[in-house]
């Protein structure tokens, strides 16, 4: 467990959820545990509940102090207090990787089986589908990580499996992890202003493929890529087409598992709740976790017959004069939107937020012929518009925006119709406003049999105070319009 020795002192980075955790983690090993953030009010507070606390520039200064550091996941490699503890040769950990060593030491029993799930799209479907076809097995199971408690919270629950959902970040800083299984669904364009690079970010995700088990998305090619390259014993491939040898796939429409058995069927396709080809493939990567753990093909067609989608991935929010309004606002990279939009057949597209350095060029293309309009929102509508305009010119788009005068309608030079919206009106909140106008331009471009679809391609922080936040305003938006 080097360097958490007795009386070592470990600089804890962030006060949030994770680092509260990390906290209390720390606190029973007898280390000397000193937080940090960049928030004076967090700090303040964490010291109010004896936390011993350092501001960010004296962290710095005194890194060199310190055992170790341990850093909350959102935290980039090139930050003032990573780099000055590589450049003093302290070790610097997540919490992913503190829980790992924490587990593998024997602490709180023996060593849990960790299975990890990650990819640009669909990771929390997937680590979901996982836990309940653990759960219809009987196994004692934990669902943890990025989607919801960190898994140092759940160290000391009794569990023989981790079903953990990890992002790029979160590997990233956990270079020992070598779980059961892990997974890679999928890999595209996100998160390259954290992680420098797509090789690096694309380098974060392989490293869920380092156990004994590696699962890969083959019709990826950067999954495949890393699939082949996986250092793992066993080696899973999983597809949309006829599985081959050592693969999980369908056939006439059953998902078939020729990896840990001879064509044994799993379950029907019909039969999986998530709408399209990736609701197939996410089902298809959590039975190929499952079944490298000996979960039974009954206990899989069990938990897929049975799972429900999560909030804000494809849920259906109305029906009303033959138009369907669908919030996917997880769907916050374009590789995720481009899954959503072509699971329907027509579609208004609400778009937009903040695109994190990816490009939106082969969405707009690929889904051309899908779109029967577009409402563009966010800091980052103007690159998604100009993308219009190169692959799809004859969609109809609407762009909301703030401004200060009432709302109005006008065609600008690229022909793109405008709508600007002003301040809240009355009681009504920033986001309910912004949304109200999103879904009566929507009303405007839909027809009847067409799809309204929230799914941005981007983050939701520049408008809304998370990706839940989004989705709840539009889904109030489009209940309130239909009244």
């Amino acid at each position: 467990m080097e360097p958490l020795g007795a009386d070592s002192t470990v600089l804890v980075v962030g006060a949030g959820i994770t680092g509260r955790a990390v906290l209390a983690a720390l606190t029973p090993l007898g280390v000397r545990a000193t937080l940090t953030d960049d928030s004076p009010t967090a700090l303040t507070a964490s010291a109010q509940r004896g936390a011993e606390v350092l501001d960010p520039a004296t962290a710095v200064d005194r890194i060199a102090d310190f055992d170790l550091v341990v850093v909350s996941p959102g935290i980039p490699p090139a930050a003032p207090i990573p780099t000055a503890a590589a450049a003093a040769g302290v070790p610097v950990w997540g919490d992913v990787e503190l829980a790992w060593r924490l587990d593998r030491s024997g602490r709180f029993g023996p060593p849990r089986q960790w299975l990890v799930v990650t990819g640009t799209n669909g990771k929390t479907t997937t680590t979901s589908m996982l836990y309940a076809m653990l759960v219809a097995a009987g196994r004692r199971a934990v669902l943890c990580g990025n989607i919801g408690d960190p898994v140092l919270s759940q160290l000391d629950q009794p569990a023989d499996v981790f079903a953990v959902e990890l992002s790029s970040f979160q590997l990233h800083w956990a270079p020992s992890l070598r779980p059961e299984a892990g997974a890679v669904l999928n890999v595209a364009e996100d998160h390259l202003d954290w992680h420098g690079s797509m090789a690096a970010y694309a380098g974060d995700k392989a490293r869920a493929l380092t156990g004994r088990v590696a699962v890969g998305g083959v019709d990826d090619a950067i999954a495949a890529e890393l699939l082949a390259a996986a250092p793992a014993e066993v080696k899973v491939a999983f597809r949309l087409g006829e599985p081959g040898p050592g693969e999980l796939g369908v056939r006439d429409g059953l998902l078939i598992d020729n990896a840990f058995g001879d064509g044994v069927v799993l379950a029907a396709a019909d039969t999986i709740a998530v709408a399209g080809p990736v609701g197939v493939l996410d089902a298809l990567a959590a039975a190929a976790l499952a079944r490298a753990v000996d979960v039974p093909a009954a206990a899989i067609a069990t938990a897929l017959a049975t799972f429900e989608v999560g909030r804000h991935r494809a849920e259906v929010v109305a029906v009303a004069e033959d138009i369907t309004y669908v919030d996917d606002s997880k769907a916050t990279n374009p590789h995720a939107a481009q899954a959503s939009i072509t699971a329907f057949r027509r579609v208004v597209w609400v778009a937009g937020g903040m695109l994190k350095g990816a490009s939106v060029d082969e969405l707009v293309a690929a889904t051309a012929d899908r779109l029967a309009g577009v409402v563009l929102i966010g800091r980052d509508r103007a690159v998604v518009a100009e993308a219009l305009s190169r692959h799809a010119p004859d969609v109809p788009v609407a762009e909301v925006v703030t401004g200060e005068d009432s709302v109005m309608l006008e065609k600008d030079e690229s022909g793109v119709t405008r709508v600007t919206r002003v301040k809240p009106v009355g009681e009504q909140a920033p986001a309910e406003a912004l949304m109200g106008a999103v879904v009566a331009a929507a009303r405007d471009l839909a027809g009847p049999g067409d799809t309204v679809l929230l799914a941005p391609a981007g983050a939701s922080f520049d408008q809304f105070t998370g990706y839940g936040h989004r989705g709840d305003a539009f889904a109030t938006a489009v209940r309130a319009a239909l009244r």
